[in-house]
């Protein structure tokens, strides 16, 4: 009898979202490639089999029974790197003070930039190593890291280093984005910032970042300005990601297909247009229901549409001070309850299609021979109960390149 590291046998159900090699749209979101009573076997961190009652010796065995298997959760939107929390602004959010009279006040994006560029390297690792912890616990196996708590070049490059120390130290796997681009410095004008964030940061991304991310939004970046730092990113070798029609419809939907983005952002307020656009182009929908949800806003992103458009969606928790959360379980259950997205579909945009919006569905994102054994196990009959049962970590086991954590 062959021999392997480690086998998971007898889940309820095994999620193996096998299917086509890009990203899904429309009906082959709901496809997760159901096994009943199965089996998953693993060697050298790698996924060596995958079917019913698979026969082995195991190193380790661990019976499933009862309970769901399936991918890793990836989360292809964080900003996981920062320093300073915020929960001071609550009481003034719920006493109605509009965000810009936060930020006179001291609070918002400039305190924790402030935080950020007095924190040393070692904090910012310290503090970011505990989230990423706590992101495992509640089954997150790979994740995108942005740096924009900078704003100048120094903390920039700082962020971009610790992240990429993270990446070396962490078991988690970990790209990082460089988004100079976050917001304008408020001693600064936007054309001087934008100078500075094309001839000085993005040259000192070399080595250090994989995508250029741009906030652009109605009071922040332009799409013509969003336009030009992508396209300067690009002269680095960076994929453009982008942070698309958050508050308003400024065409960030429309752009992210012109310049090839990977991805477009939150598209709370797209245009049919801009979506259409996109489906075409291929560009990923990375959906983030936890920052209306903790911004008490009304309006999420209209799921249903963007699904119907085409476009292949992904979903991410949006980690930040302003939208603390580790939990991409969270976003799968505001995907179904205020998104009217089914569970298989936000199954497959938490796994496979957020592992095609940081480009890593080749090794991760589902369970297939060959892949990177990133898996965990619920307390869960089936896919429907992620939904179904919330408030609580149903996450009882984590393997991570065939380890088991």
């Amino acid at each position: 009898m062959e021999s392997v590291d480690l086998l998971i046998t007898n889940a309820s159900e095994l999620l193996t979202l096998k299917g086509p090699k890009k990203p899904r749209t429309r009906e082959q979101m709901k496809r997760l490639s159901i096994i009943k009573n199965g089996s998953v076997a693993v060697k050298n961190g790698l996924i060596v089999d995958v079917g019913r009652n698979l026969r082995y010796k195991a190193e380790t065995t661990i019976d499933a029974s009862g309970k769901l298997v399936m991918p890793g959760f990836v989360d292809p939107h964080t900003h996981v790197v920062f320093a300073g929390s915020r929960e001071f602004e609550l009481d003034l959010k719920l006493a109605g003070v509009p965000y810009m009279e936060i930020l006179k006040r001291g609070g918002g994006i400039i305190y924790t930039v402030n935080e950020t560029r007095n924190a040393s390297p070692t904090q910012l690792l310290q503090q970011s190593k505990k989230r990423l912890d706590t992101m495992l616990s509640y089954g997150t196996t790979s994740c995108e890291a942005k740096t924009g708590y900078g704003l100048d070049v120094e903390t920039e490059i700082k962020m971009l280093k610790v992240q990429k120390k993270l990446q070396e130290a962490h078991p988690m796997d970990l790209v990082s984005t460089f988004l100079g681009a976050h917001a304008i410095p408020k001693d600064q004008q936007a054309t001087e910032y934008i100078r500075t964030v094309i001839t000085e940061m993005l040259p000192k991304t070399k080595g250090l970042a994989r995508f250029c991310d741009v906030f652009c939004e109605k009071g922040v970046f332009t799409v013509a300005q969003s336009r030009k730092i992508l396209d300067a990113g690009k002269q680095y070798g960076l994929i453009p990601k982008i942070h698309a029609d958050e508050i308003v419809d400024t065409g960030g939907a429309s752009l992210a297909a012109e310049v090839g983005a990977i991805s477009a952002d939150h598209l709370l307020m797209s245009s049919e247009t801009g979506l259409r656009a996109m489906a075409q182009k291929g560009v990923i929908g990375v959906l983030l229901p936890g920052t209306p949800f903790c911004l008490m806003m009304q309006r999420y992103a209209p799921a249903r549409q963007i699904i119907e458009c085409g476009v292949p969606v992904a979903l991410a928790t949006d980690l930040n001070p302003n939208c603390w959360t580790e939990s991409m379980q969270l976003m799968i259950q505001l995907a179904c309850l205020k998104m009217q997205m089914t569970a298989a579909e936000a199954v497959t945009a938490a796994t496979f299609n957020a592992a095609c919006a940081i480009g890593m569905h080749n090794t991760v994102g589902s369970l297939e021979k060959g892949k990177q054994a990133d898996c965990i196990i619920l307390d869960c009959p089936n896919h429907q109960f992620l939904p179904y049962h919330f408030g609580v970590n149903l996450v009882k086991t984590v393997v991570k390149k065939g380890r088991v954590l």
